[in-house]
């Protein structure tokens, strides 16, 4: 071909793809389309596919893609435009000066979403699908790109090599397919799975697509009888609706016989009718209802094969009445009944509604970004590439229960899910207080698989045990699973941290150092950054996990006093504040077992707060003072066991609990303001206070009320990630 008959079939071609977009969107701007291939044409001159035709035919088609999903034209510029930043010389500047900051973005996702290079195929693998969620997040429209992009490459995958063609079909079938269902592009995944299908077992392909042409035409005439029964009774109900054909996907098939252990003649939806509701709207809904009721009054519907998606639709938005009947030749027969507007969202799913179609934001566009946005939440959290590719794919794979709470709320959660999946889907704080459930009325174990349908109650305990570590084993949600791991890995976190403060109090006391001076010391604060720690909590998190032998911060610690000038111990600008006088344990909501009325004092050396571990010493003539369990005065205590009681926490004090916190930071402007304002946000009232800077680094100490010791948790953890705060803690007695 010549390069001026070349140029004229680009031409055609661009032609053919601004007229499909035009029939569902009559404004568009064509120039725009003309421009991006023009531009990306130059871009792509002189180079080849596999295939041995020009480059350009990719994007081209990618474009295409874009159009079937009846996208919008921006989208299909990028398109056009999508691979010249990654291939070509083109830079994104030259794209933003071109064509605006919008395809530029877009551009820019798709082309992030290649660029990688990892240690292991696990961790790229891992990273490559936490970048699509991101970029999901931001703009779903490069993921449609991304999607798009693959249908193309597997339309074309014969010109590949047979490992490279697996390779791509495995990834197609395990991630993309699964993607575009959760999106609700069902065009897009039917096609995917059958060219991937095709690709990694050709034979069985074959052999499947044998069996269902061959009894084709008798399948066909079946349907048409019914399609002709039905459209008489519609039409005298006054249902305006269309019958059509539904044709079944080989790998779907493949899919029940393998996964299922299912026969080809036990697969009932080989023939399979839709009814497709004229009308929009609530009148469109009664409309499905009503031909429903016409279809079961022709044909006696099959027990347990009716679902109705339009009251409870799928997660991806997917909304349809479904059932199976027995159909007019005694043979099973599926139909179909939905609105035109549930059809057009059915195949096409985000792209028939996303804001950027329609210019506005609707609940099913909030819903999606929900669902990403939890995505994320979770994905943020994991470390391990390979629990993170074992929970993305539960949640893209999975089948869904609709499960009800007890004022009938509907819950929708992957199949195989148990009452505590549920219990995390109500509050996170529900799942690790539970206790036992209620399904149905009945007591069930927390293993039980919950079917849809079921009434769910969780039973839950006001102390917030926390949960099982064995209820990783039974969970089968993304969201439950990594709410338990993330409980235990903060409540491993702060026993490790207080198992390295403690480590490090012992090998410096065995030098003969001060802790408790050097602590809040621009010393120990210099060592521990030079270790590689910005955090001090990081740093003893690794000190009490055995990653950082305590007797060599001890070495750095000395060497660095003979270099320093020492440590200097704190001048305090006032002394703290009391403990509180000895009260009745009413007044401070604490409990003595076998005593009703008795005189409580709170321990000055520990100050416990409500939810410390607690214990109450017997003080001759001063009632009984309440020290926490892990206080070193109560091991001093231990030579007059006869003289400890059980005490408890009743959880009901109003009054607050003085505590004393320390706050190391390197000092800066506006660092008081920033810590008050932090107390105050947290509920916490500062009675009293004092401070004092050295060598750059200030340990100011605070004595403030607080509510209790989850209080205290959130106030510390908000204080060590303000800016320039070094560490955070609560003052332990020396």
């Amino acid at each position: 071909m010549s390069v001026l008959d070349a140029k004229r079939h680009h031409e055609d071609l661009v032609e053919e793809l601004i007229a499909e977009v035009e029939s569902y969107n009559p404004d568009v701007d064509k120039d725009l389309l003309r421009r991006a291939f023009e531009f990306a044409e130059r871009a792509h001159a002189g180079q080849t596919r596999r295939s041995g035709e020009e480059f350009i035919h990719h994007p081209l088609g990618v474009a295409r893609v874009c159009a079937e999903l009846h996208l919008d034209e921006q989208t299909i510029a990028a398109g056009l435009l999508h691979d010249v930043v990654e291939d070509t010389g083109a830079d994104l500047d030259e794209l933003r000066s071109e064509f605006g900051g919008d395809i530029a973005v877009l551009v820019e996702g798709v082309t992030k979403l290649t660029r990688i290079s990892f240690q292991s195929r696990e961790q790229a693998e891992a990273e490559n699908y936490r970048k699509m969620i991101v970029a999901m997040a931001q703009d779903v429209r490069v993921i449609l790109i991304k999607l798009a992009d693959r249908l193309h490459n597997m339309r074309t995958i014969e010109y590949l090599g047979k490992q490279k063609q697996a390779q791509k079909a495995r990834e197609t079938l395990e991630v993309y397919a699964p993607l575009a269902h959760r999106l609700g592009i069902h065009a897009l995944k039917w096609e995917l799975e059958d060219l991937a299908f095709q690709t990694l077992h050709p034979r069985k392909y074959a052999e499947i697509k044998a069996m269902v042409a061959d009894q084709r035409a008798d399948r066909e005439a079946q349907a048409d009888k019914a399609a002709e029964i039905l459209g008489l009774e519609l039409h005298k109900a006054d249902v305006p609706a269309e019958i059509t054909g539904r044709a079944k996907h080989l790998y779907s098939i493949y899919d029940k016989m393998a996964k299922r252990g299912r026969e080809f003649n036990e697969i009932y939806d080989l023939t399979a009718l839709r009814v497709i509701c004229e009308r929009s709207g609530d009148e469109g809904t009664r409309d499905c209802y009503a031909a429903l009721g016409l279809v079961h009054s022709l044909w006696k519907p099959m027990p347990g094969r009716f679902k109705d998606f339009i009251a409870m639709p799928k997660l991806n938005r997917y909304r349809s009445l479904h059932t199976t009947v027995i159909g007019p030749e005694g043979k099973p027969l599926e139909i179909q009944v939905r609105t035109r507007d549930m059809h057009e969202e059915a195949e096409l799913g985000v792209a028939a509604h996303w804001l950027y179609k329609r210019g506005r934001s609707s609940k099913a566009d909030d819903e999606w970004l929900t669902w990403v946005k939890s995505l994320m939440d979770w994905q943020a959290e994991e470390q391990d590439p390979g629990e993170y590719m074992r929970s993305l794919r539960t949640d893209l794979f999975s089948d869904e229960v609709y499960v009800f709470t007890p004022k009938g709320e509907v819950k929708v959660l992957p199949s195989g899910a148990t009452p505590i999946d549920f219990a995390y889907a109500v509050h996170t704080d529900v799942g690790h207080r539970t206790v036992g459930a209620k399904v149905n009325s009945r007591i069930v174990p927390l293993h039980y698989r919950l079917k849809s349908g079921d009434f769910v109650e969780i039973l839950t305990t006001k102390s917030g045990r926390g949960p099982s570590r064995d209820w990783l084993a039974v969970v089968k949600s993304s969201r439950a699973r990594n709410k338990i791991r993330q409980w235990y890995q903060r409540e491993t976190r702060g026993e490790t941290e207080a198992k390295g403060r403690e480590l490090l109090d012992q090998a410096l006391k065995a030098q003969k150092l001060p802790y408790r001076k050097l602590q809040g010391s621009s010393v120990l604060a210099q060592v521990i950054r030079d270790t590689g720690f910005r955090k001090a909590e990081d740093f003893y998190v690794a000190l009490g996990a055995g990653k950082l032998p305590p007797a060599q911060i001890v070495n750095k610690v000395i060497q660095r006093l003979k270099t320093d000038e020492g440590v200097v111990e704190p001048v305090v600008t006032s002394k703290p504040r009391r403990a509180k006088t000895a009260v009745s344990s009413d007044r401070l909501g604490i409990s003595v077992t076998g005593v009703d009325d008795v005189l409580v004092r709170l321990a000055k050396c520990c100050t416990p707060v409500p939810g410390d571990g607690i214990v109450g010493y017997i003080s001759m003539g001063r009632g009984i003072t309440v020290h926490r369990a892990d206080c070193p005065n109560v091991r001093a205590l231990q030579r007059n066991p006869e003289r400890f009681t059980d005490v408890e926490w009743e959880g009901g004090a109003s009054a607050g609990f003085l505590v004393q916190i320390a706050v190391d930071a390197w000092d800066r402007a506006r660092l008081l303001e920033d810590v008050a304002r932090t107390f105050a946000e947290h509920g916490a009232n500062i009675v009293s206070y004092g401070g004092v800077v050295e060598d750059g680094m200030a340990r100011n100490w605070y004595t403030a009320e607080v509510g209790d010791v989850k209080d205290l948790r959130s106030l510390l953890t908000a204080l060590r990630n303000l800016e320039a705060v070094f560490d955070a803690y609560r003052v332990t007695p020396s």
